[in-house]
């Protein structure tokens, strides 16, 4: 009889609990372990998370997922937050007009209410979800360099990229001050 990853064995016949024997899940190769490390006996390797988590576990377990990395970034936080509020909104104009339809179904007296309501959720969704447009440009406008000439963000890149180049330039200069001047007290060196 099968249960899952665990089997049961043998029906203990003195009252006792069956032993449960599971089957181990393959282990995944060492991936991405610096040469200085890899020759190391393990007890001298630094713990890795999963290793230490493989520790912890009790024997014959196996998860039921395993992490991999995300195949695209995440949204930028303000981008995020307004389409979790589109999201939100629309969901709620869905429910007011499903009940606005139920409602004019059983000739409810909520049945006029719910249409004004699910008219004006039409309204509030439509803007949250060019709010997340207009919020993701502007996002990409100052924060990401888009292929345009127009981009602010390199304007921006660039002013950074001048102020470190002059103040670079003005510490240099400062040094060159102080080691030309050694001697204390002396203005010009003529």
């Amino acid at each position: 009889m099968s249960m899952g990853t665990a089997e049961r064995r043998g029906a203990p016949e003195d009252g006792g609990a069956a032993r449960v024997t599971a089957r181990s899940a393959p282990e995944a190769p060492e991936r991405e372990i610096p040469a200085a490390v890899a020759g190391r006996p393990a007890r001298e390797r630094p713990d890795r998370p999963e290793e230490r988590e493989a520790r912890e576990r009790p024997s014959g377990y196996r998860p039921l997922w395993r992490e991999e990395p995300a195949r695209r970034r995440r949204l930028p936080d303000p981008v995020r937050t307004a389409a979790v509020r589109a999201v939100m909104v629309v969901a709620v104009t869905l429910i007011l007009a499903m009940v606005a339809f139920l409602s004019t179904m059983a000739e409810s007296w909520l049945a006029f209410p719910m249409v004004i309501a699910s008219v004006a959720g039409t309204v509030v969704a439509t803007w949250g979800v060019l709010d997340v447009w207009v919020t993701r440009q502007v996002w990409n406008q100052r924060h990401g360099v888009v292929s345009m000439p127009s981009s602010t963000a390199r304007a921006m890149r660039r002013e950074r990229r001048r102020a470190r180049r002059q103040a670079r330039s003005a510490e240099r200069g400062q040094g060159r001050i102080a080691r030309r001047g050694g001697g204390a007290g002396r203005l010009s060196h003529s």
